[in-house]
């Protein structure tokens, strides 16, 4: 068996968490990230049958019983993980009664997975009824992605047509657009059963206030999805206010997606 500290799926999750909190996406302990893993990747590396811990799930996951996921930890700050990744994720397995998970590694000093993970969780089942190659779900607070929110239209399609127009790769990377959610309480079940609604249409969701819930079928994927929609939100809040002389139009924009062999979102577009 091999050393779990050389896992793939665990350097990836150090260095993307280093990278995140860099870009000033997670200060503290804010935000979090989970990764379904394959089964013969988590049992090259840890002897499956051996559990740490058991613990409940407050809603049924029986659709993703038996899967694995390795999990960013409740309370811990991403700058960490580097350096100590056994105290501050961890690998879970979804129990077959879909009403609990194993701990399998990780949370070494008696943590948990985030207090988000049933948002998490949520969030796969309804993005791999989608597309059952998605792997990765990831939420952070990128600054101007939340600026945004206090000053634009929280119509999905609004805010989807403003991101487009900022950026030329924009219909590129998301030609399904965003969706936004209003101000909600996190941590609980309503707000992962409101995010798992939209999330089944777009891979983002922006919660108003708050930050964005990403999801890709990788860390790369994912990272880069979430890095476009910030980068956008970037230039309209540099550019807000200030009167415009241009900016691409319905129609550029429809011919830019035809080039690049993508669909935009149905309605977004005037003819």
């Amino acid at each position: 068996m091999y050393n779990i500290f050389e896992a793939p799926f665990v350097r990836e999750m150090c260095d993307i968490t280093s990278n995140m909190y860099r870009m000033g996406w997670d200060e503290r302990n804010g935000g979090n990230i989970s990764y379904r893993l394959k089964a013969e990747e988590v049992e090259a590396y840890l002897d499956t049958k051996r559990v740490l811990r058991t613990l409940p799930l407050d809603f049924d996951a029986s659709f993703i019983r038996g899967e694995y996921f390795i999990v960013t930890g409740t309370g811990r700050y991403f700058k960490n993980i580097e350096k100590c990744p056994q105290n501050n994720m961890g690998i879970i397995r979804i129990g077959e009664n879909g009403r609990s998970y194993d701990i399998l590694w990780g949370f070494e000093d008696g943590g948990r997975p985030t207090s988000e993970l049933p948002t998490h969780l949520m969030n796969h089942i309804a993005r791999m009824k989608v597309d059952p190659e998605n792997r990765v779900v990831m939420h952070c607070h990128p600054a101007n992605v939340l600026a945004m929110t206090f000053v634009h239209d929280l119509d999905d399609k609004a805010f989807t047509k403003t991101l487009w127009q900022m950026c030329t790769e924009c219909i590129i990377v998301f030609p399904e657009g965003v969706s936004v959610l209003p101000w909600m309480v996190c941590g609980n079940t309503e707000i992962g059963v409101a995010t798992a609604e939209k999330i089944r249409d777009t891979r983002v969701v922006v919660w108003a206030q708050h930050g964005i819930f990403g999801t890709g079928k990788d860390i790369d994927e994912t990272f880069g999805l979430i890095e476009t929609v910030e980068k956008a939100a970037e230039i309209y809040i540099k550019i807000m206010g200030v009167p415009l002389k241009q900016t691409i139009t319905d129609a550029q924009l429809a011919v830019l997606a035809k080039e690049f062999g993508v669909t935009p979102r149905e309605g977004y577009l005037e003819n």
